[in-house]
């Protein structure tokens, strides 16, 4: 695990100290295990003599990685986006602080409530089928969508831009763009963007996304109850159906591949949630087209992990095995599409 270095800890002691304008103990602090865009680090502390705010901490703080890929924001803006999630209702970490002084720890970092639970979908997808679970995520991503760039929340979040025409149509220009930008040969995701390209829908709701609502990025305790919604760095504007599609992508079902929904559970309670909390049905038509669009992008995702490991910036053999999955990534492309329109 990662240890940070004395003279670093000592800022962020007195960072902290002067946020809470009491003195600080630093008990415990080292990197946890994952994270493979974004450092996360235990943080134990005790608040001495501050009034309202004395007591024991156990936090997380987050931190940039090394490098980055291109479509993930930067750590005040998801600072932004976990404020507005836990302002609205949202089942997030509480958010503490945020240090934009690039001198206490070499970048921007925030600090939030520590909950308890666990994240790993190979764990979470080998217990018994959890209807109730994939219920209670339904319905925390209909409060998600329930924020749009006419609700008074998204005031603080002018940092997301707004699309001008098809979500559908920009993401496929995005993602073309940044598969150029490799300078890898990849047939079969450039069928797969000409696929989406020619079979978009037309643009419907825009709503606030979080684009990476999956098994892995929400905390469950033993008892099967959800603790929070993690990874908030992708969050953007777009449709419901990316946010639905994602989470029931085959791959995000860590094997568990006949539980359509995050590996957890069957669809249905999932959709009957969702439905039942946001007032609005969901299309399963659009879904379908976005679970193509799902596995294009983590491909191209995986192929830009690999690529921060391959150019030095980064030297992580976790990065680099994640190219080990874009050809079956590329073959659900392939598997999805092939017969499917006229590419």
């Amino acid at each position: 695990m990662g240890v940070m270095s004395e003279e670093a800890r000592e800022r962020l002691r007195k960072f902290i100290s002067d946020a809470a304008e009491a003195p600080v103990q630093i008990k415990a602090l080292h990197r946890l295990p994952g994270g493979a865009i974004q450092e996360n680090w235990l943080l134990d502390l005790t608040v001495l003599e501050g009034g309202g705010r004395s007591g024991d901490y156990a936090l997380v703080l987050r931190l940039d990685a090394k490098s980055s890929v291109a479509a993930s924001h930067g750590r005040a803006q998801e600072y932004a986006l976990l404020k507005t999630a836990h302002r609205t209702g949202i089942t997030v970490p509480k958010p503490y602080l945020l240090a934009t002084d690039a001198a206490i720890l070499g970048g921007p970092f925030f600090i939030m409530n520590r909950i308890e639970g666990t994240a790993q979908g190979h764990k979470l997808v080998k217990r018994p089928p959890d209807d109730a679970l994939a219920a209670s995520l339904g319905r925390q991503l209909a409060r998600i969508h329930a924020i749009t760039p006419e609700t008074p929340d998204a005031a603080s979040l002018d940092f997301l831009a707004l699309l001008d025409g098809s979500p559908a149509l920009a993401a496929v220009a995005l993602y073309r763009r940044y598969l150029d930008d490799l300078g890898q040969a990849r047939p079969a995701l450039e069928w797969g963007l000409r696929w989406l390209e020619r079979n978009a829908p037309e643009a419907a709701d825009i709503v606030l996304c979080h684009r990476d609502y999956r098994t892995g990025n929400y905390m469950v305790t033993e008892d099967g109850s959800l603790t929070g919604i993690l990874d908030w760095e992708f969050a953007g504007w777009g449709e419901a159906e990316e946010d639905i599609a994602w989470f029931c992508a085959k791959c995000w079902r860590f094997g568990a591949v006949e539980r359509e929904a995050g590996g957890i559970a069957d669809r249905k309670p999932f959709y009957d949630a969702y439905e039942q909390e946001s007032g609005r049905r969901i299309d399963a038509g659009r879904v379908a087209y976005w679970e193509v669009m799902a596995h294009v992008r983590w491909a191209v995702i995986a192929c830009q992990q690999a690529a921060r490991h391959v150019s030095g910036e980064q030297l992580s053999l976790e990065l680099a095995l994640t190219q080990h999955l874009v050809p079956e990534l590329e073959w659900e492309v392939l598997n999805h599409t092939g017969g499917r329109g006229d590419a």
